[in-house]
């Protein structure tokens, strides 16, 4: 059986840009709002929750990207 192949720069190259694309709108005015209102989760306002989730998101998918052998 042979072994997957890596995805070639160009494809990992969009998927990037598409990523960070990703992260201007998590990050932008309109969303950052939503969730800057009163309220706790867990004791840590809601704004920092969704911060540092969409963060860790971002790294997550990246890392997938990055390391994402491609199956055909």
């Amino acid at each position: 059986m042979s072994q997957p192949r890596p995805l070639h720069g160009e494809q990992r190259g969009q998927r990037l840009a598409a990523l960070y694309l990703l992260g201007c709108l998590l990050f932008n005015y309109p969303l950052l709002q939503l969730f800057a209102r009163d309220g706790a989760f867990f004791g840590v306002p809601l704004l920092y929750c969704y911060i540092f989730g969409a963060w860790a998101a971002l790294i997550g998918l990246m890392a997938l990207v990055v390391e994402r052998r491609d199956r055909s």
